[in-house]
């Protein structure tokens, strides 16, 4: 996920996690569409298609990352009122010192926003099935 933020560094990247009780087992790095270092858009055809790839293979959406490549890691406005999928952490990659990330996760419900642990990273074992 952080490879994945660097690499569209400086624009927004974004992306989906998608796994089976609430842990993330695999990462669907997704297009950008507007391009831009403060808000992102993914590309409806591409998330539909995912989405659907999810279903098939028994997963579901635990989590929907993007980055933040000028800003502390915190829902923006936009970020908040576009937070469609309750169900979802939203997780945010901060760039505010490009050497070193920092990621927070999030629950954002009827325009609340409240802050929840990451319990533990993926272990090095299951990186290297992620896409």
């Amino acid at each position: 996920m952080i490879s994945h933020c660097k690499s569209v560094y400086p624009n927004e990247a974004c992306g989906l996690l998608a796994g089976v009780r609430n842990i993330a087992e695999k990462i669907y790095t997704m297009t950008n569409i507007e391009q831009s270092n403060v808000s992102y858009m993914m590309d409806p055809d591409e998330q539909f298609r995912v989405l659907k790839e999810m279903r098939k293979n028994g997963e579901k959406m635990v989590a929907i990352y993007h980055s933040h490549p000028h800003s502390p890691p915190y829902p923006s406005s936009r970020d908040i009122s576009l937070a469609f999928y309750s169900d979802a952490i939203y997780l945010i990659v901060g760039f505010t010192d490009k050497d070193r990330p920092e990621v927070r996760a999030f629950e954002i419900l009827d325009g609340k926003v409240r802050e929840v642990r990451i319990e533990s990273p993926v272990d090095a074992s299951a990186q290297n099935g992620l896409k």
